[in-house]
């Protein structure tokens, strides 16, 4: 779902819709070819969030199919309501419309929903506008978001449009909603999603909702864009400080990676590894897991770079990752005596992917203000893709 839509305007705007035993009060969000509207019951004055999708229009009767078809799914896999996901209370047709009535979110404040003016949904997206999340919020809201893919995933359903404005809050607990592009996970699933959180290799399977949740989780740990990610930017200080968010981030760089296989297959092993911060996991885990989870307990973690496929990158190029330890991140990069920068002149900083470089043997030196430079002598870019660069812990700054 996304933000609040304006307000009805008389000449732009077409009449309220009808729908039974629900009175249309004002628009309060857009959710793929629908509105969603806030609502009261005619009958108990109870306040509901209802979708409503036009059957005719641009989008004709398709957009309308669509939706039935994945509440359809929807209502036939979960047997019961599954914790997490938003829970649709009833679902109708008109002549005009099909729509659909759910719980209403929170006001983004916090407070219960109400029919006030300045009521806000409570979105992911809204509460991030807002305010910094802290730490423990960011692993909290984190495990909701995953539980509630991992409960599509168990019944081999995929959401593919899992993006903050579609997590909502009810009763202060994060539910992921619009379930408009729900399908049945196999191998010609059509490349449908919001673009800057599909994958790059485009299969919209449960390794494409992990990427998409990865980015979710990047998004409330840092602050920044979904489309900024690696990129830690003026909290690279706070997150190397706190050996949670540097666990965080060190799972959405593993649940991002541009080749689909090095990612979680599902979110019910994303949600495993979730689980496992700041506590000790009895339960055994699969070898390349298991070094995963070593990893992320360690204080002295190291940012590894997301390992982007190359099929579609001109062979005489490589897509390189260059990664910094932490703390010390945001270092520029210099490659045989020049600074690599992005096309409008700003320097590149660790943690990053570059693509385009050319292969062969480079000069690569790793700048830092506080610890200077660090020169990694020459790599053939032939045989890696990952470039890390660790400063002696023990030496001053």
């Amino acid at each position: 779902m996304n933000e609040q839509a304006p307000e009805n305007s008389i000449h732009n705007e077409p009449p309220v819709p009808a729908i039974p035993d629900y009175e249309l009060l004002r628009p309060i969000g857009e959710g793929g070819f629908g509105r969603v509207w806030l609502a009261t019951n005619r009958i108990t004055g109870h306040l509901r969030a209802v979708k409503v999708i036009p059957l005719q229009g641009p989008a004709g009767t398709g957009a309308a199919g669509r939706e039935i078809m994945s509440i359809t799914r929807l209502e036939a896999s979960m047997r019961s309501q599954a914790a997490n996901l938003l829970h649709i209370h009833h679902v109708g047709k008109t002549d005009t419309y099909l729509f659909y009535v759910m719980d209403l979110a929170d006001d983004v404040t916090g407070c219960p929903p109400s029919n006030d003016p300045d009521y806000l949904p409570a979105t992911l997206k809204n509460r991030l506008a807002r305010a910094p999340l802290t730490p423990e919020t960011c692993l909290v809201y984190a495990r909701q978001l995953v539980t509630a893919l991992a409960s599509l995933h168990s019944t081999g359903m995929v959401h593919r449009d899992v993006k903050p404005s579609n997590c909502l809050f009810i009763d202060g607990e994060l539910k992921l909603a619009d379930f408009g592009l729900l399908t049945q996970s196999h191998t010609l699933v059509s490349q449908m999603g919001t673009h800057g959180y599909m994958p790059p290799d485009g299969r919209m399977n449960m390794r494409a909702d992990v990427y998409a949740a990865g980015l979710v989780i990047y998004e409330m740990v840092t602050g920044l864009p979904a489309d900024s990610f690696p990129h830690l930017g003026k909290q690279a200080g706070h997150i190397a400080a706190n050996p949670m968010l540097r666990q965080l981030i060190r799972l959405t760089l593993e649940a991002c990676q541009g080749d689909p296989q090095e990612r979680p297959e599902d979110a019910d092993q994303l949600l495993s590894e979730l689980n496992c911060i700041g506590e000790v996991c009895e339960s055994p885990v699969p070898g390349h897991r298991k070094r995963v989870l070593f990893a992320a307990v360690s204080l002295a973690i190291v940012l590894i770079g997301i390992i982007t496929s190359i099929l579609w990158v001109p062979r005489a190029n490589k897509r390189i990752n260059f990664i910094t330890e932490a703390p010390f991140f945001e270092a520029t990069i210099t490659l045989d005596g020049q600074r690599l920068e992005t096309p409008d002149g700003t320097p590149y900083t660790t943690p990053c992917t570059i693509a385009h470089l050319k292969s062969g043997v480079h000069h690569v030196i790793f700048k830092h203000p506080q610890k200077g430079d660090l020169d990694l002598g020459y790599v053939d870019f032939a045989k890696t893709r990952q470039i890390i660069g660790r400063w002696p812990s023990e030496s001053p700054p």
